[in-house]
Formats: C-alpha cells, structure tokens, sequence
C-alpha cells in the first residue's frame, strides 16, 4: 500500500530560517495540502538523537502550522507528535533539505537522519533529504529542488518496513550532471588527520574547534559516497535494529549460560 501524503511533518537540523527547509516545504506542497513545520529554533547541526532533558522546551508559533522548538531536531519530532499534531498525526515525515551531505558515519551525528529515526520510532514513515556540498563552490539547492520530488513520490509508491527509515542524498553538482538514482549501503569513512584547534578568547581563557580532517572512502559495492561522487542520487534505507545478528549467534555459544 503507498504512504499516504495527506498530512506531511517537515522538520530538520539547520533550523526553522535554513533556506533547505524553505525549498523542502515548497517541494512538500507539491505532494499535500497540509504541511506542518515544526523544526528547532536554531541550527542543531551534530545533535544527532539526542533529548533536551535537563531545562524546559520552548515552543514560538512562527505562522500558521509553523512552530520552532528551543531544542534539538529530536524534541522537535517528540513535541509534534505528542503536543502540536497530536489530535491528527501526519502521515509522513520530511527531514532536510540538510545543507550537506549525512553519508557513511554521518548517520550517528546527524540531526537531519536522526529526525526520520524518531519519527520511524512513532511508526511515521520518514525520509531524511541532504544535499552534499564542495568547498568554494555555492550550493546546488537547485538540483534538490529538481529531483526530490519525484525521489519522493517514487519511494512512497512501495513499502517499506515499519522500522526502516529512509536516506537521500543529493550530490553536489548542477542538475543537467546528475546521472541518476542508485540504491546504496551506508559507506564507511577513513578520517585522515582530525585535528582540535586551540584558541585563546579575550579573557584569556582557551576554547577549542574541532576540524574534520581528509577523508578517504573506503571500498564499497555501491555505497552512499561513491555513487554521490559518481554524481548519482543515493538512497539508502536503514534499519533502527542495531543489532548485529552474525556476531550474536556466533558469541552466544561462549557467553550464554545458566546461572540455576
């Protein structure tokens, strides 16, 4: 059975003024006439699943079926879903258009991905939207705008688990470039030369900025970052099932006792 776009939740991590929510919302209203926004306050880049749990939530009406949350893109899904949208859930989930790409280990920082996994969590089926980027080169928000709408229509034509989440990424080239949609597996990264940058502020006290540093991809079939750098669309489903179902049967013979 297709999933249903009668009522579309769009939140993200860029916050509720990012120019990817403005483009995502427009795309959205191509799909429902009823669209909800309801995304944080202020950018929450990094948050990834994490809960606002040791000082209040603040909810600001920015319009109508428009709420920003002074809190992480996680508090955002949680307060639409359980205070704002509680009387009619939406039926679908939009997360982004992140400025930037959530590829590889970007999935456990991102607040843009950790969206979707709330709201999979909620049983919404949910769609994390990211557009990679290139240093001194403007973003293609142009390409997002061209091709997410039919990614979208596309991906909820089918079904798809109840626990499954969905990952697009666009790559970071103009439009007439891209090849086309792959369906990929969450790459894995080689990080060369991370670095913590030290400062000292006014007062003279330090503070410190984490820099990433080279990346380098390692061999994969048809992961995430290569075909994005093959300038293809990748859409990778994940699974909230951390498990790692291999492992478990074979140290379960070594570990597994009976202490009666």
């Amino acid at each position: 059975m297709a999933i249903s776009t009668q009522r579309i939740l769009i939140s993200n991590d860029d916050g509720i003024n990012a120019p990817g929510i403005a483009i995502l919302e427009k795309i959205a209203r191509q799909l429902s006439d009823d669209v909800w926004i309801v995304a944080p306050e202020s950018e929450q880049s990094g948050a990834g699943h994490s809960l606002t749990l040791t000082k209040p939530i603040r909810v600001r009406q920015a319009g109508e079926k428009r709420f920003a949350v002074s809190g992480t893109p996680t508090d955002c899904v949680m307060m639409a879903v359980n205070h704002i949208m509680a009387d009619n859930l939406p039926t679908l989930i939009l997360s982004g258009i992140n400025r930037g790409g959530n590829l590889a280990e970007d999935v456990t920082y991102s607040g843009t991905v950790s969206v979707a996994m709330e709201g999979t969590l909620a049983a919404i089926p949910s769609i994390a939207l990211s557009l990679c980027i290139r240093p001194n080169q403007t973003t293609k928000w142009e390409t997002a705008e061209k091709f997410a709408p039919d990614v979208i229509r596309d991906l909820i034509s089918v079904d798809w688990p109840e626990d499954v989440l969905m990952n697009v990424n666009f790559p970071a080239f103009p439009p007439e470039e891209i090849e086309g949609v792959r369906v990929t597996e969450q790459g894995r990264r080689e990080m060369i030369g991370n670095n913590i940058e030290e400062r000292v502020d006014p007062r003279g006290f330090k503070y410190f900025w984490f820099g990433l540093g080279r990346e380098v991809g390692l061999p994969g079939h048809e992961t995430d970052i290569k075909s994005v750098r093959e300038k293809w669309i990748s859409v990778t489903p994940l699974h909230l099932d951390l498990t790692h179902h291999k492992a478990r049967k074979a140290i379960a013979p070594a570990l597994e006792k009976s202490f009666t």
